[in-house]
């Protein structure tokens, strides 16, 4: 009975102990982390968040093709085990196809994940269009007075883009003291980025780190004086006919964007933003997003993949690319439960999925890009 009191008394002095720690280094974020566990796609009914609201809807032209063709059954299958919750295919600006399962629907709100890099991307075209950005060669220190000095003075908003920044972001997500998760669960994105030091020369290698998004969207607010809701709101969404309000998870109330995720909306609005690029910028004679930035966001980097090796033509500036898939150009946006925005301009495609699990990694892309694609033109030969 002693032991056992003795042994009570060290498990309380112990977790006693590791609350000071985590009190003092200002890690309280990992009780959040480890009650939630997993970043989910409803996650926006535990995150405060800023809303982009919808004005003068536009809402899609149906094809009069609209769901004749069933999906295949061994990729509706294999949705179902990834447990998908949207399947959409946009053919010659009309809506060709959609599925939807587990209760969710057209208007359901569903986290983007890593899909709102490439709209962090969209936005800083957007503001080099509008003047307050001169060119994705400036300095970062331009706009965030602590990247003026030392080694993060070298940094551009190009090697923001083009994941090559060189700075120290750990990108785990299985971690719960990984910056990821701190940016996720914690309350103060601010004081994490400033805390980034410069690890490799800047503009080298590609390493894909959720703090480049997030520097680049304090540059935005900087430059633009608004929240990146707030922009995006008036400068893409309004302008491409959003039907439903999206919204945007923040750090805490009335704080920073979490603008390397967590943009939330359904996969009908979603597939504007697709084809806003597949239409080079345009929206209905509208240019958004400069014709020339799109291109420039298109192009590959040709940086070496830091983990892998790998050389070329797997990304650009916040979008993957794949330059030949049976014979065709594929470029798209992607997260990590498996949300996709993909684009196959010659077949003037735009196919977006939404879910809960993805597939396994084939070199630099994921065997679901290939499914999804394959899918989709297998609807529209």
């Amino acid at each position: 009975m002693k032991k056992l009191k003795l042994a009570a008394v060290a498990a309380l002095v112990l977790l006693g102990a590791s609350a000071a720690t985590l009190y003092i280094t200002g890690k309280n974020y990992v009780y959040r982390a480890l009650y939630y566990n997993f970043a989910g796609i409803d996650d926006n009914r535990i995150f405060e968040e800023r809303i982009l609201p919808a004005r003068a809807p536009q809402p899609w032209p149906v094809s009069r093709l609209y769901n004749r063709q069933p999906l295949p059954a061994a990729f509706a299958s294999k949705q179902e085990q990834l447990k998908a919750v949207a399947f959409l295919v946009i053919h010659r600006d009309s809506l060709l196809l959609e599925k939807y399962w587990n209760g969710y629907g057209p208007e359901s709100l569903s986290n983007s994940f890593s899909v709102a890099k490439s709209v962090v991307s969209m936005l800083v075209g957007v503001a080099l269009k509008d003047g307050k950005i001169k060119s994705i060669d400036q300095p970062v220190g331009d706009f965030l007075p602590e990247f003026k000095q030392g080694r993060k003075s070298k940094i551009t908003l190009r090697h923001l883009l083009a994941m090559s920044s060189g700075l120290n972001w750990d990108e785990s997500y299985s971690n719960p003291l990984s910056m990821t998760t701190e940016a996720y669960y914690g309350n103060d994105l601010k004081s994490l980025i400033h805390r980034q030091e410069v690890e490799t020369e800047p503009g080298k290698e590609f390493f894909y780190k959720s703090g480049n998004t997030q520097v680049l969207a304090l540059v935005l607010q900087a430059a633009t004086g608004q929240s990146i809701s707030a922009y995006a709101a008036n400068r893409l969404w309004k302008p491409l006919g959003a039907e439903h309000a999206a919204e945007w998870s923040l750090d805490k109330k009335d704080g920073v964007e979490k603008a390397y995720c967590c943009l939330y909306s359904n996969a009908r609005d979603f597939a504007r933003l697709g084809q806003l690029y597949l239409k080079n910028g345009i929206w209905k004679g509208d240019t958004l997003v400069p014709p020339a930035y799109v291109k420039a966001s298109l192009t590959p980097t040709h940086l070496p993949d830091k983990l892998s090796g790998a050389k070329g033509d797997f990304y650009g500036l916040h979008w993957w690319l794949i330059p030949d898939y049976k014979g065709l150009e594929i470029f798209y946006a992607r997260g990590i439960l498996g949300q996709y925005i993909i684009m196959v301009p010659e077949k003037e495609l735009v196919i977006v999925r939404l879910g809960e699990k993805r597939g396994e990694k084939k070199g630099m892309h994921l065997q679901d890009v290939y499914d999804l694609a394959d899918a989709a033109l297998g609807i529209v030969k």
